[in-house]
């Protein structure tokens, strides 16, 4: 019904930067919280970032505060998360999950996940 594709992740130096996107298709009536996950080796999955429906409401984990930024676009059903001076333990494979009404059944919302993008920093 929807999916959620990520991209923009890769091979980046420490110091450097990265733009991830997200971009959801399917049956969408509308899309609520956005949220960027990441996952690194035999870690657990952390929140990163999540913004709301409409955009003027972020949140950030401590790790990534001051370094990262989460923005959407509505009109493309986008959410990016820029993300500057990446240190190497920013490395995982970053999830985007979606809270979507779609359009057919009752107005509830349902949580969909991305098939993650890998992002490496190393030297």
């Amino acid at each position: 019904q929807v999916q959620l594709v990520e991209s923009g992740g890769g091979l980046v130096q420490p110091g450097g930067s990265l733009r991830l996107s997200c971009a959801a298709s399917g049956s969408i009536f509308s899309i609520n919280v956005m949220a960027w996950y990441r996952q690194a080796p035999g870690k657990q999955r952390e929140l990163v970032a999540a913004i709301t429906g409409g955009g003027s409401k972020t949140n950030y984990a401590d790790s990534v505060r001051g370094r990262s930024i989460i923005s959407r676009d509505n009109a493309k059903n986008t959410v990016y998360l820029q993300m500057n001076n990446l240190k190497p333990e920013d490395t995982a494979v970053y999830y985007c999950k979606a809270k979507v009404v779609t359009l057919s059944g009752p107005p509830d919302e349902h949580e969909y996940w991305g098939q993650g993008t890998q992002v490496t920093v190393s030297s």
